[in-house]
């Protein structure tokens, strides 16, 4: 083991905990260089760098992942570099200046913990459908689409077994290199050097219009409360004290500079994910070593290998990506055994509920509603009690 302080480590469990989200990453950085026309130095590259930056400011395992609902709109309506580009730009804007003004830190104190508790359910009932999406309807992009989905189905589900009954050891590691070992095989064994290109988008008014009403509007909501108020949350939840650092309105920033960046190179959109807190925590990190590595790892493969990095993505194991996707569902999902009393555990099944079913944004709202006016007429009858038991 090699030991560099007590905020970063590197040893098998880090290791360990820095792959276990790839299941995230992977799949929709993949179709977005396939389908949508993104180069893969562009897609890889941010995320390597906002992977970096979370290991300096946060020194814990902070994740980063693709804007999901951003990426799944994309990738449906077939929409090119420059829209996603713009999108980019527009979250990066409004994030950053959200999180430097202190309004994302604000507007975090109006939500309870089992309103949070019913976001981390949505991202856990998404994570699992994502990866039932894997393997009962493999993406064209994937060299595993032509495979029958019960095999992949069933391959899955090993994986997944394997890698809850042993996440206390480096499954998730051995899952993923041997994943990388079989895509390499698949891909011919050779990588070529160097970069792929890099360039500057095409913009105009109606392209950032497109990408505002498109793609910025549906992912606003989610990004607010799974990137930031969430994921705060579960630092809190998993590392105490240690979790400081890992402020709503901070994260708002990391995310929104990372975006600009993306923006900038026609890349992917990143964030910040409590999902993916919870993957790198089970499965053994506990320092910044984990967002280190993995940072590194992607940075070094969109630089030095990212003109024949595509090949290696399109051939990565699905099972192994919906295992991982699946284990990291059922844990984030288990965030809710914290919660006490009838009110809590109901308004964090509605919300948890009503945001996989229809949307986040109209979950948050019906959230907010149910709980803070009844604490109000609670007050107003007892002439200004304090705040109720679960509210932050």
């Amino acid at each position: 083991m090699v030991r560099k302080n007590r905020d970063v480590v590197v040893d098998r469990r880090e290791l360990a905990g820095a792959v276990a989200d790839v299941g995230v990453l992977v799949p929709i950085a993949t179709v977005l260089i396939v389908a949508n026309g993104l180069t893969a130095t562009a897609v890889l590259l941010p995320a390597g760098l906002l992977y970096l930056a979370a290991a300096a400011v946060y020194r814990l395992p902070d994740p980063v992942q693709p804007l999901k609902a951003f990426g799944a709109i994309a990738i449906a309506k077939g929409l090119g570099s420059d829209a996603i580009a713009a999108g980019a730009l527009l979250m990066g804007v409004i994030f950053l200046v959200l999180g430097r003004a202190g309004l994302i830190d604000l507007a975090a104190k109006a939500f309870p913990r089992p309103l949070i508790r019913g976001v981390q359910l949505t991202v856990g009932l998404l994570l699992l459908k994502i990866a039932w999406g894997l393997v009962h309807a493999p993406p064209n992009s994937f060299d595993d689409h032509v495979a029958d989905p019960w095999l992949l189905g069933g391959l899955a589900g090993l994986a997944l077994v394997g890698a809850l009954a042993l996440r206390d050891r480096p499954v998730s590691l051995v899952l993923v290199v041997g994943a990388l070992i079989l895509a390499a095989w698949r891909a011919g064994g050779e990588l070529a050097l160097g970069p792929s290109s890099l360039s500057l988008p095409h913009l105009d008014a109606d392209t950032f219009w497109t990408a505002f009403t498109v793609l910025v509007l549906p992912q606003l909501p989610l990004t607010f409360a799974n990137s930031c108020v969430a994921t705060s949350d579960a630092a809190r939840t998993y590392f105490g004290e240690r979790a400081s650092r890992v402020a709503p309105g901070r994260l708002a920033t990391t995310l929104g500079l990372a975006n600009v960046l993306s923006g900038a190179i026609s890349g992917m959109p990143v964030c910040h994910g409590a999902g993916g807190m919870t993957a790198h925590r089970a499965f053994g990190a506990r320092t910044a070593g984990a967002p280190l590595v993995m940072g590194g790892a992607l940075t070094v493969l969109a630089v030095g290998f990212g003109a024949g990095v595509a090949s290696l993505l399109a051939a990565f194991p699905l099972p192994v990506l919906a295992a991982l996707l699946a284990a990291a569902g059922i844990l984030h999902i288990g965030l809710l055994r914290d919660l006490a009393g009838a009110r809590a555990w109901t308004l964090a099944l509605i919300v948890g509920f009503v945001g996989f079913a229809v949307n986040l944004a109209p979950a948050l709202a019906l959230g907010l509603v149910l709980w803070w006016i009844p604490a109000a007429i609670i007050r107003l009858r007892s002439g200004g009690s304090p705040r109720p038991a679960g509210a932050r």
